[in-house]
């Protein structure tokens, strides 16, 4: 396993060692001693998520006011744009974003901590993301912000119109959002 850092040093790329011929591959998606070893964490998975989206459908930006999570996301098919947002007012990277292309191809995982919007869009004709969770999904805090604000200013790489969820349409804004202290 490899840890790859992003301009948000908070948020890892996380890269499996991986075995393949011409029978197919074998990696180890998820190792709690050597992920703990290599990214000098101590987190606990309490909930596994899979989804299915298809081409354009863009998923974000997403997070838990209270009871935040963090998230180790990967596509296990397809091809994604993964972003994370740095929701910490007191953090020096507040508002900033990073993403990651995720892959059934490349194989690659991000980890996103606690305090950061998460949001992904699909490039391939289908993708499903799995993403193990450090904590669990609380509805009466699950909150949004708008995949497209000014603000934030990222880029999605879109290559189409983006598909959207009503919950995701009518997101906050960055400036009116609850965020973390």
């Amino acid at each position: 396993m490899q840890v790859i850092p992003t301009p948000i040093s908070e948020v890892l790329i996380i890269e499996p060692q991986v075995f393949g011929d011409e029978r197919g591959f074998f990696l180890e998606s998820y190792n709690h001693r050597r992920f703990q070893e290599k990214t000098g964490l101590e987190v606990e998975f309490v909930q596994d998520n899979h989804s299915r989206s298809v081409r354009n459908v863009l998923r974000g930006l997403h997070y838990q006011v209270k009871e935040p999570q963090g998230k180790l996301v990967r596509a296990v098919v397809g091809e994604i744009l993964d972003v994370a947002v740095d929701l910490r007012k007191s953090s020096p990277t507040f508002g900033k974003s990073v993403g990651c292309i995720l892959s059934a191809t490349n194989k690659r995982q991000l980890w996103i901590p606690p305090g950061f919007g998460h949001g992904f869009v699909v490039f391939s004709e289908v993708a499903e993301v799995l993403y193990k969770a450090s904590n669990y999904y609380a509805p009466e805090f699950d909150r949004s912000i708008l995949w497209n604000d000014p603000d934030l200013a990222i880029d999605w790489q879109l290559q189409g119109e983006p598909i959207l969820s009503t919950k995701d349409q009518n997101a906050a804004t960055f400036q009116s959002a609850e965020i973390f202290l």
